[in-house]
């Protein structure tokens, strides 16, 4: 079964993927996340993890790490168990250094890695706030209140319905102000909760819940 759950899953995914989204998120969410005492962030459907470590790093030249507890969830545990080693192939932290450069990286992407026989190994520190767990949008339920809701490229792949329900779930787990981060061809335009946001960024689909 978990064969067969790994061949359905579609695990599409890249260090700073979309650099401009991660560029927003540094000039327009950060500030935001500044006025916390704590910072409660979920990456649903996070895949093999780069997504979570591109967040991660971010976070952490914005001096908001050590504040922050990030939760990175997927229905697949066997891509939970690879976004967990946080070892990536060699041959992608070229493309991964750009991105990192394109998204305003503000050191030597190198610094975050050590290359060894097993690839591109990143720093274990990265870890010590990231909570990886099995989580299924299409039946479970809200397990926390959060400031930032990061699901990218996922709901792209679900009907109609099932956007609907994914959309309650992350309004019901999102507090007043938090931020709601979609992919691209996402949006909350004719969802029920639509009213319920103000648009931060009309092309990386930022949205901040206002009620």
């Amino acid at each position: 079964m978990n064969r067969l759950l790994e061949d359905l899953s579609i695990n599409v995914t890249s260090m700073f993927r979309d650099p401009e989204f991660y560029w927003a998120i540094r000039q327009k969410i950060v500030p935001l996340l500044r006025t916390y005492p704590f910072i409660r962030i979920w990456n649903a459907g996070c895949s093999t993890g780069e997504e979570t470590y591109s967040l991660a790093i971010l976070l952490r030249e914005e001096g908001l790490l050590e504040k922050t507890k990030v939760y990175a969830t997927d229905i697949n545990d066997t891509v939970l168990d690879l976004a967990k080693q946080a070892v990536f192939p060699i041959d992608k932290m070229r493309t991964y250094t750009e991105n990192y450069i394109a998204a305003g990286g503000k050191t030597a992407f190198s610094e975050y890695y050590v290359a060894d026989k097993s690839g591109a190994r990143f720093d274990e520190k990265l870890k010590e706030n990231i909570i990886f767990a099995q989580h299924n949008l299409a039946s479970d339920r809200s397990f926390n209140e959060f400031q930032m809701i990061m699901c990218r490229n996922v709901m792209i792949y679900f009907d109609r319905a099932l956007q609907e329900r994914v959309h309650r779930l992350f309004y019901s787990s999102l507090g007043m102000s938090g931020v709601l981060a979609l992919g691209r061809k996402e949006s909350i335009r004719f969802t029920p909760h639509e009213p319920a946001y103000e648009e931060i960024d009309s092309i990386e689909k930022l949205y901040k819940r206002v009620a």
